[in-house]
Protein backbone atom coordinates (compact mmCIF):
# COMPACT_ATOMS: atom_id res chain seq x y z
CA UNK A 1 0.00 0.00 0.00
CA UNK A 2 1.19 3.50 -0.75
CA UNK A 3 1.48 5.97 2.11
CA UNK A 4 -0.06 9.43 2.06
CA UNK A 5 0.48 12.19 4.59
CA UNK A 6 -2.71 14.23 4.94
CA UNK A 7 -2.84 17.67 6.52
CA UNK A 8 -5.47 20.24 7.35
CA UNK A 9 -4.58 23.87 6.68
CA UNK A 10 -3.92 26.14 9.65
CA UNK A 11 -5.97 28.83 11.35
CA UNK A 12 -8.00 31.35 9.37
CA UNK A 13 -9.15 33.22 12.49
CA UNK A 14 -6.96 35.19 14.85
CA UNK A 15 -7.35 36.30 18.47
CA UNK A 16 -10.56 38.25 18.90
CA UNK A 17 -12.13 36.94 15.68
CA UNK A 18 -15.47 35.16 15.85
CA UNK A 19 -15.13 31.74 14.16
CA UNK A 20 -17.74 30.97 11.54
CA UNK A 21 -18.32 28.12 9.13
CA UNK A 22 -15.81 28.39 6.31
CA UNK A 23 -16.49 26.43 3.14
CA UNK A 24 -15.65 26.64 -0.54
CA UNK A 25 -17.13 30.14 -0.94
CA UNK A 26 -15.40 31.58 2.13
CA UNK A 27 -11.89 31.81 0.66
CA UNK A 28 -10.05 33.10 3.72
CA UNK A 29 -6.24 33.36 3.96
CA UNK A 30 -4.18 31.90 6.77
CA UNK A 31 -3.64 34.20 9.72
CA UNK A 32 -0.27 34.46 11.47
CA UNK A 33 -0.88 31.42 13.69
CA UNK A 34 -2.05 29.44 10.64
CA UNK A 35 1.21 30.16 8.84
CA UNK A 36 3.07 29.04 11.99
CA UNK A 37 1.16 25.74 11.88
CA UNK A 38 2.27 25.18 8.28
CA UNK A 39 5.84 25.94 9.32
CA UNK A 40 5.54 23.28 12.05
CA UNK A 41 4.65 20.68 9.42
CA UNK A 42 7.32 21.76 6.97
CA UNK A 43 9.92 22.04 9.71
CA UNK A 44 9.15 18.59 11.09
CA UNK A 45 9.51 17.01 7.66
CA UNK A 46 12.76 18.88 7.04
CA UNK A 47 14.18 17.90 10.41
CA UNK A 48 13.56 14.23 9.59
CA UNK A 49 15.10 14.71 6.15
CA UNK A 50 11.90 14.09 4.18
CA UNK A 51 11.30 16.00 0.94
CA UNK A 52 7.89 15.40 -0.65
CA UNK A 53 7.89 13.71 -4.03
CA UNK A 54 4.50 15.34 -4.60
CA UNK A 55 2.81 18.22 -2.83
CA UNK A 56 -0.92 18.36 -3.55
CA UNK A 57 -3.49 20.83 -2.24
CA UNK A 58 -6.93 22.28 -2.84
CA UNK A 59 -7.37 25.57 -4.73
CA UNK A 60 -8.39 27.79 -1.80
CA UNK A 61 -5.99 30.39 -0.40
CA UNK A 62 -5.63 28.64 2.94
CA UNK A 63 -4.52 25.32 1.46
CA UNK A 64 -2.34 26.83 -1.26
CA UNK A 65 -0.46 29.00 1.24
CA UNK A 66 0.11 26.05 3.56
CA UNK A 67 1.54 24.06 0.65
CA UNK A 68 3.83 26.96 -0.32
CA UNK A 69 5.28 27.09 3.20
CA UNK A 70 5.84 23.33 3.33
CA UNK A 71 7.52 23.46 -0.08
CA UNK A 72 9.88 26.23 1.01
CA UNK A 73 10.92 24.57 4.26
CA UNK A 74 11.44 21.09 2.83
CA UNK A 75 13.28 22.15 -0.31
CA UNK A 76 10.55 20.76 -2.54
CA UNK A 77 11.61 21.63 -6.08
CA UNK A 78 8.57 20.47 -8.03
CA UNK A 79 5.31 22.21 -8.85
CA UNK A 80 2.56 22.25 -6.27
CA UNK A 81 -0.40 20.35 -7.71
CA UNK A 82 -3.83 21.97 -7.35
CA UNK A 83 -6.49 19.25 -7.09
CA UNK A 84 -10.10 20.47 -7.30
CA UNK A 85 -11.24 17.30 -5.54
CA UNK A 86 -9.64 18.74 -2.40
CA UNK A 87 -11.81 21.88 -2.42
CA UNK A 88 -13.65 22.25 0.87
CA UNK A 89 -17.38 21.52 0.92
CA UNK A 90 -19.63 24.42 -0.03
CA UNK A 91 -21.71 24.70 3.13
CA UNK A 92 -24.39 26.76 1.41
CA UNK A 93 -26.55 28.71 3.84
CA UNK A 94 -24.34 27.55 6.75
CA UNK A 95 -21.33 29.38 5.31
CA UNK A 96 -20.27 32.44 7.27
CA UNK A 97 -22.55 31.61 10.21
CA UNK A 98 -21.56 30.85 13.79
CA UNK A 99 -22.60 27.64 15.52
CA UNK A 100 -25.14 29.61 17.57
CA UNK A 101 -26.68 31.03 14.40
CA UNK A 102 -26.88 27.56 12.85
CA UNK A 103 -28.51 26.13 15.98
CA UNK A 104 -31.06 28.96 16.01
CA UNK A 105 -31.96 28.39 12.35
CA UNK A 106 -31.59 24.63 11.93
CA UNK A 107 -31.56 23.14 15.44
CA UNK A 108 -28.97 21.57 17.74
CA UNK A 109 -29.50 18.04 16.45
CA UNK A 110 -28.84 19.12 12.86
CA UNK A 111 -25.53 20.66 13.91
CA UNK A 112 -24.65 17.60 16.02
CA UNK A 113 -25.32 15.31 13.07
CA UNK A 114 -22.23 16.68 11.32
CA UNK A 115 -20.23 18.07 14.22
CA UNK A 116 -20.45 15.01 16.48
CA UNK A 117 -21.72 12.10 14.37
CA UNK A 118 -19.85 13.10 11.17
CA UNK A 119 -22.89 12.46 8.99
CA UNK A 120 -24.23 14.98 6.50
CA UNK A 121 -27.57 16.29 7.84
CA UNK A 122 -30.72 15.68 5.80
CA UNK A 123 -31.99 18.61 3.77
CA UNK A 124 -28.89 20.83 3.86
CA UNK A 125 -28.03 22.87 0.76
CA UNK A 126 -24.39 21.76 0.69
CA UNK A 127 -22.52 20.84 -2.46
CA UNK A 128 -21.21 18.70 -4.05
CA UNK A 129 -23.47 15.76 -3.29
CA UNK A 130 -22.58 13.19 -0.67
CA UNK A 131 -21.84 10.60 -3.37
CA UNK A 132 -19.55 12.98 -5.26
CA UNK A 133 -17.62 13.89 -2.11
CA UNK A 134 -17.13 10.19 -1.30
CA UNK A 135 -15.93 9.48 -4.83
CA UNK A 136 -13.58 12.47 -4.79
CA UNK A 137 -12.06 11.42 -1.47
CA UNK A 138 -11.36 7.91 -2.74
CA UNK A 139 -9.97 9.13 -6.06
CA UNK A 140 -7.69 11.73 -4.47
CA UNK A 141 -6.34 9.16 -2.01
CA UNK A 142 -5.79 6.59 -4.74
CA UNK A 143 -3.98 9.10 -6.95
CA UNK A 144 -1.69 10.26 -4.15
CA UNK A 145 -0.97 6.68 -3.02
CA UNK A 146 0.50 5.86 -6.44
CA UNK A 147 3.37 8.29 -5.80
CA UNK A 148 6.89 6.88 -5.81
CA UNK A 149 7.97 8.56 -2.59
CA UNK A 150 6.24 10.82 -0.11
CA UNK A 151 2.93 12.41 -1.15
CA UNK A 152 1.73 15.26 1.06
CA UNK A 153 -1.90 16.22 0.57
CA UNK A 154 -3.22 19.46 2.14
CA UNK A 155 -6.96 20.01 2.34
CA UNK A 156 -9.78 21.04 4.70
CA UNK A 157 -11.70 19.47 7.56
CA UNK A 158 -14.82 18.52 5.63
CA UNK A 159 -12.86 16.68 2.94
CA UNK A 160 -10.75 14.92 5.57
CA UNK A 161 -13.92 13.55 7.18
CA UNK A 162 -14.79 11.82 3.91
CA UNK A 163 -11.26 10.43 3.73
CA UNK A 164 -11.59 9.22 7.32
CA UNK A 165 -14.74 7.33 6.33
CA UNK A 166 -12.90 5.68 3.44
CA UNK A 167 -10.18 4.27 5.71
CA UNK A 168 -10.36 1.38 8.18
CA UNK A 169 -9.03 1.17 11.71
CA UNK A 170 -10.41 2.15 15.10
CA UNK A 171 -11.02 5.84 15.53
CA UNK A 172 -14.18 7.36 16.94
CA UNK A 173 -13.60 10.97 15.85
CA UNK A 174 -13.19 12.09 12.26
CA UNK A 175 -12.41 15.69 13.16
CA UNK A 176 -9.01 17.13 12.31
CA UNK A 177 -7.85 20.27 14.10
CA UNK A 178 -6.34 23.11 12.12
CA UNK A 179 -2.70 22.45 11.28
CA UNK A 180 -2.90 18.78 12.29
CA UNK A 181 -1.89 15.76 10.23
CA UNK A 182 -3.11 12.26 9.45
CA UNK A 183 -1.37 9.29 7.88
CA UNK A 184 -2.93 6.69 5.61
CA UNK A 185 -2.05 3.55 3.71
CA UNK A 186 -4.08 3.10 0.55
CA UNK A 187 -4.01 0.53 -2.24
CA UNK A 188 -6.33 2.24 -4.71
CA UNK A 189 -9.57 0.87 -3.29
CA UNK A 190 -9.17 0.44 0.44
CA UNK A 191 -6.81 1.66 3.11
CA UNK A 192 -6.06 2.05 6.79
CA UNK A 193 -5.28 4.93 9.12
CA UNK A 194 -1.72 5.11 10.42
CA UNK A 195 -2.50 8.13 12.59
CA UNK A 196 -5.26 10.72 12.75
CA UNK A 197 -5.50 14.29 14.02
CA UNK A 198 -1.95 14.59 15.36
CA UNK A 199 0.02 17.79 15.88
CA UNK A 200 2.95 17.71 13.43
CA UNK A 201 6.30 17.06 15.09
CA UNK A 202 9.29 14.84 14.44
CA UNK A 203 7.91 12.00 16.59
CA UNK A 204 4.66 11.84 14.61
CA UNK A 205 6.49 12.13 11.28
CA UNK A 206 8.90 9.38 12.37
CA UNK A 207 6.00 7.09 13.36
CA UNK A 208 4.39 7.66 9.98
CA UNK A 209 7.48 6.29 8.26
CA UNK A 210 8.28 3.49 10.72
Amino acid sequence: MGRVLLARHGNTFGPGDTPVWVGAKEDLPLVESGEAQARALGGSLAEKGFVPARLICGPLKRTRRAAEIVAELTGFAGSIEIDLRLTEIDYGSWGGKTNDEIIAEFGQDTLDCWDKRHTRPDGVDWSPSDDELKANALAALADAAMTDGLAVLITSNGILRYMHAALAGYDDNAKVKTGHVCGARFDGKTGTRICWNEAPNTAVIGRFFS
